[in-house]
């Protein structure tokens, strides 16, 4: 159930999946998700996308909402519209990363992401 964590503050040097949040209330419903990236060395980029389930098992060939690719330490938010895919119950993040350039070729990201629903009115005020 939402608002949660679906990353918890973590370093990451590689590819990998966050753990399956069920998504409860907000199945059907529109989304905000923040992602806070606190730890990044240079040369290196970080592709986050979520993804959804009907049964925690079945992710799918598609990510239903992605982050555009990441380079430097900040706070961004993108809003996921989940109402043409009501089935969906569970989502969770996946996330790749690469570095080039010289010295250690892992990367190193410390990242976090935080689900929630959007409120009513709230792209109304943005927009007025």
């Amino acid at each position: 159930m939402l608002p949660e964590f679906l990353l918890t503050e973590t370093t990451v040097r590689e590819a990998g999946t966050g753990p399956e949040v069920a998504l409860g209330e907000q199945q059907g419903g529109t989304l905000v998700l923040t992602l806070g990236i606190t730890r990044i060395i240079e040369q290196e980029s970080i592709d986050l996308s979520i993804w959804g389930s009907t049964d925690g098992s079945d992710w799918g060939t598609k990510a239903l909402s992605t982050f555009p690719q990441k380079f430097y330490c900040g706070t961004y938010q993108i809003v996921a519209d989940l109402a043409a895919h009501t089935s969906i119950k569970f989502i969770r993040v996946k996330w790749a990363v690469s570095r080039w350039g010289k010295g250690d070729s892992r990367p190193l990201f410390t990242i976090y992401l935080f689900a929630q629903a959007l409120q009513p009115g709230l792209l109304a005020v943005g927009a007025a």
